[in-house]
């Protein structure tokens, strides 16, 4: 039972502090700023619909991709904690490192910016994907993969209600609140990286070894 616990706690703040829906809020208004409320609406919840369907694909097809291109889950674990501590050190500088759209490109998203760039890569970026791939490995039962499944879908459930709350939640939290924020999960995300990187490191270092000798 701990060790479910444990696996969902860190199936829940990884995906939180990786997507990041408190950092995506301001591009996500500035994206839509040009929409109605109930238009904006349907777009925050278009944006995580499709998110969430990718990143469950991703979870549950990353092991067929592994083997068909001869990749093993401790090299992606290095590359995923390489990945996490560069995301990590934009968030810890309140920096959204996320794809950013020019302001003379945001007319030509408006027609389906929910799916491109809202949903891919915005919420369901290198970051997540990876860090979906990777725990479904860990989830060595069928009680982790059901952990795993909902905590993806409790994270996109409240992906879609800050979206959705947006225009409330920054003038509450102002840029100095959103900024402390980031800095926060940014911190969290380096510390995530770092297990992460040794993790799959600790193997292949040792495999390498066991050649030699």
């Amino acid at each position: 039972m701990n060790d479910l616990f444990t696996f969902a706690l860190l199936a829940l703040t990884s995906f939180f502090t990786l997507i990041n829906p408190l950092g995506s809020m301001p591009i996500f208004m500035s994206m839509t700023s040009q929409l109605t409320d109930e238009e904006r609406n349907k777009t925050a919840k278009k944006a995580s619909i499709v998110a969430l369907f990718t990143i469950i694909a991703f979870a549950f097809t990353g092991q067929f991709l592994f083997k068909f291109f001869g990749i093993s889950v401790d090299s992606l674990r290095v590359v995923g904690g390489v990945i996490f501590f560069i995301m990590g050190m934009d968030m810890l500088q309140a920096r959204i490192g996320r794809d950013k759209i020019k302001e003379t490109e945001v007319k030509s998203y408006i027609t389906d910016i929910s799916i491109t760039p809202l949903a891919i890569p915005m919420i369901c970026g290198p970051g997540a994907i990876t860090n979906a791939i990777v725990l479904m490995e860990d989830a060595n039962s069928l009680a982790k993969t059901i952990i795993l499944v909902v905590s993806i879908l409790v994270i996109m459930l409240i992906t879609y209600l800050i979206l959705y709350s947006s225009s409330k939640l920054i003038k509450m939290l102002g840029e100095t609140g959103i900024n402390v924020m980031m800095r926060i999960m940014g911190l969290i995300v380096m510390v995530i990286a770092v297990e992460f990187f040794f993790s799959g490191l600790r193997p292949i270092v040792l495999g390498i070894l066991n050649t030699v000798n």
